[in-house]
């Protein structure tokens, strides 16, 4: 029996697959010494394996799409970049904290105003130079120049410096204390990168993935970095990510084996795949939400009547069971959800009132007014259906709304932030403060409502350095009454992560701050022998 031991400890280490131990012990006769239950539990069945090419499947990629990180809006160059070619300081886990990733451990002055990074040793970016604290404040200042287009420059601009202090720590000297800095690190704008980089063609990055080819809003192919430093992650031989807008060709793709995973199921197809052999239905709850964007320093959405009239002539329920098919949760006009710490679970729910709708339209004097809203169907899945709908349920307040179809490709660059009233969604951020610093903070990059509010402002500044818990939580429920009432973002619904793969694919807890796994399906996922 020691050879049997010999063998279950080799399982246990993954140096051998399932399917090797298997093999050699039925060679030796010892099957029958083996437990029913051994195979199957999480020490074994759960052993990652290597080999193989991971198809993705996904949508909303762009014929301008970029390796550069700091412009990254789409789905398709946020998996390519965060999950296979770059690495951040932090990442988060499938429990939603903040664990070091190139950072090594962190730790905050008394007042939370100055973190210290220590740097992990020894990491190597694809073009074999190694890793260092030049890189990482190079990394950081390209986000905060005067004229970055980055996402993230709402993120960064609370850094007043970064100094390196050592070739493998960095200091991050903030304008106020921020308790919950380490989870902004994590972001997939901050991807770090070699001092000096102009030219992201080549995504040189820390990642587990080195990029072949690249074909922007087509197609990307990486093969696995042999010199990852993550032990344990990047199993897959090659990655292909393949942008796929059609819902019905993602769906016949996975069932075909031109691909093994898709992400957003059509929730009107969701039960029927998770009946279909050899497929698995993803299902999480995470911090996703519907948004649907008007612009406040445009007419007639300056006028906050005519917002709150438009939130009321829309009917969640009905679109949580007709569009979601009762996959996710109904919305409440503000971003924070109701497994986020600070969600406000006393803040009275919106309902659909078309008399309230129709009261607000007449005070605002705009009965007689017809509302575009801007629609494409790769937004989000169900994204026309929602803007039809919203559009029947505005019709028994006497709103009159046109939709309009634009098309997928461009509609980031074209559509959204452009027009004055479209479709949109959010992945959600890990914290209340990354939210609402990202998108509703005044002057941010991704303020896609253009809104100001001045003591919603001075609330979230005080919030982010507020060391009382039970103040700061109320400071975050003011937060979401305030866009709730006064913001321009109607937020319909909270959809869940909807996804589907093949059942040869196997993964540990699946993390629930973005889609495909916190972006890393590449990264943490594998493929059963």
């Amino acid at each position: 029996m020691s050879k049997l031991k010999d063998l279950e400890l080799l399982l246990s280490k993954g140096r051998i697959t399932r399917r090797e131990f298997v093999v050699r012990v039925s060679a030796l006769g010892l099957m029958l010494g083996v437990s029913p239950t051994l195979l199957s539990s999480p020490a074994y069945a759960a052993t990652p394996q290597r080999g193989g090419r991971l198809r993705i499947g996904i949508d909303g990629g762009s014929t301008t799409d970029t390796l550069d990180p700091a412009p990254s809006a789409s789905t398709m160059s946020s998996v390519i970049c965060q999950g296979q070619l770059y690495n951040s300081l932090v990442e988060i886990d499938a429990k939603g904290n903040a664990i070091p990733e190139l950072a090594e451990s962190w730790e905050a002055s008394h007042n939370a105003a100055i973190w210290t990074f220590k740097l992990r040793k020894g990491v190597e970016f694809h073009n074999g130079k190694s890793m260092d604290a030049e890189d990482v404040i190079f990394s950081l200042n390209y986000h905060r120049g005067e004229e970055s287009k980055s996402g993230a420059k709402g993120i960064v601009k609370p850094i007043k410096e970064i100094v390196a202090d050592g070739k493998y720590t960095v200091k991050f000297i903030l304008n106020e204390g921020n308790a919950d800095f380490p989870f902004l690190m994590s972001d997939y704008h901050l991807c770090i990168v070699p001092v000096g980089t102009t030219d992201f063609s080549k995504g040189i990055g820390t990642g587990g993935y080195v990029l072949s080819t690249f074909e922007p809003g087509v197609r990307a192919l990486t093969k696995r970095n042999p010199n990852y430093w993550k032990k344990g992650r990047a199993h897959f031989d090659e990655v292909e990510t393949l942008n796929i807008d059609d819902i019905n060709a993602r769906v016949t793709a996975l069932k075909t084996n031109q691909i093994d995973y898709m992400a957003r199921v059509d929730t009107k197809i969701a039960h029927l795949l998770k009946k279909t052999p050899n497929i698995q239905l993803i299902n999480v709850t995470g911090t996703y939400h519907n948004s649907i964007p008007m612009l406040t320093d445009v007419s007639p959405y300056d006028n906050n009547d005519v917002r709150l009239a438009l939130k009321y002539a829309i009917d969640r329920e009905a679109l949580v069971k007709t569009v979601l098919r009762g996959f996710g949760t109904i919305g409440n006009d503000h971003p924070i959800g109701p497994n986020q710490k600070y969600f406000a679970s006393d803040l009275p729910q919106r309902k659909y009132d078309p008399d309230k709708a129709r009261y607000h339209m007449k005070k605002a004097g705009l009965m007689e007014h017809t509302f575009n809203l801007h629609a494409a169907d790769g937004v989000f899945v169900g994204a026309m259906d929602t803007a039809v709908l919203y559009q029947e349920h505005a019709a028994k307040a006497g709103i009159k709304i046109n939709v309009v179809r634009e098309p997928n490709d461009g509609y980031w660059k074209s559509v959204w932030r452009k027009k004055p009233w479209c479709m949109c969604y959010w992945g959600g951020r890990p914290t209340a403060d990354w939210m609402f610093s990202s998108v509703y903070a005044e002057g941010v990059a991704w303020n896609d409502t253009h809104w100001k509010h001045d003591r919603f402002n001075k609330i979230l500044k005080e919030a982010r350095s507020e060391l009382n818990e039970s103040k700061r939580r109320e400071m975050y429920a003011e937060m979401q009454r305030l866009v709730k009432d006064e913001g321009g973002v109607v937020i319909p619904m909270l959809p869940n992560i909807l996804e589907a793969a093949t059942t040869k694919l196997k993964h540990g807890d699946i993390a629930t701050n973005w889609t495909l796994d916190g972006f890393r399906v590449a990264e943490r996922w594998w493929f059963n022998s």
